[in-house]
């Protein structure tokens, strides 16, 4: 089991020199900084929206490396191996890596369909990280367009067609502990997004028994069912991992409310 965190991305990170290259780069991209900054200028000084700058970056990459970590542990193919993408296991990784830690820098224009617009904005930071990864340019081009299918596949409304897009789409709904909930609520006010973002304790990650992955949200109060109704059931029903993953909704011990495929 292991909690949603900003610090989870160091574990996934361990033991992965590729994994680790890209992230260091990435994170120390000067253009990648300014868009983190400037995602949040526009997010939480602007609409006053929670955080979409780099503490929910790390989190949403944390999440998506584990989520996907535990989907290989169960023998489900990488979608980039099963349609020929790569044929190397380690580059399906650089996705939700890549995709989960960009995946709001479109935010950085503006909200509204920051997610197509975020998919654009990071191809020339993309070519610059995968050029210094991986000298084949065939396959350095092949994995620019699969992050860029699962940056703009975050949208609600948008249909993930790969495992690992799936794994950033779930990361990322899975941000929403003591008020970091992905459905963007005014700061400050009091509303039911609010409330019940207020609810959300905690929220654990770990193998299932019945499926693959298992999450459990930990709340204070019943409110707090609403952020997952809204926010981490539909991201997951949009993504190949609907049949991988059961959610509980929990106060201490009593399941109040669960999702199973």
């Amino acid at each position: 089991m292991v909690l949603v965190s900003p610090k989870l991305i160091e574990s996934m990170l361990s033991g992965n020199p590729l994994l680790k290259q890209a992230y260091t780069m990435l994170v120390n991209d000067p253009e990648v900084q300014a868009l983190w900054s400037m995602a949040n200028v526009m997010a939480v000084n602007r609409l006053r929206y929670n955080d979409h700058g780099p503490v929910h970056a790390h989190i949403a990459a944390g999440a998506s490396l584990y989520i996907y970590q535990l989907l290989l542990s169960k023998g489900v193919q990488p979608s980039l191996l099963r349609d020929g993408v790569v044929d190397d296991v380690g580059y399906t990784w650089l996705v939700p890596l890549l995709g989960s830690l960009l995946h709001d820098v479109g935010n950085s224009v503006h909200r509204d369909m920051h997610e197509r617009i975020g998919a654009v904005i990071a191809m020339p930071i993309l070519d610059r990280v995968l050029g210094k990864l991986i000298q084949d340019q065939s396959i350095r081009v092949k994995l620019r367009q699969e992050v860029m299918h699962a940056i703009y596949c975050t949208s609600y409304d948008v249909e993930c067609l790969t495992y690992e897009a799936g794994c950033v789409k779930v990361g990322d709904g899975v941000d929403m502990a003591e008020g970091r909930a992905r459905v963007p609520y005014r700061l400050g006010g009091v509303s039911i997004h609010s409330v019940s973002a207020l609810s959300i304790k905690s929220v654990e990650i770990l193998p299932s028994e019945r499926v693959s992955v298992r999450i459990n949200v930990n709340m204070t109060e019943r409110a707090g069912i609403f952020q997952v109704d809204e926010i981490l059931i539909p991201k997951i029903s949009s993504t190949p991992l609907r049949s991988h993953i059961e959610v509980y909704a929990l106060i201490g011990d009593t399941v109040v409310k669960s999702y199973i495929p």
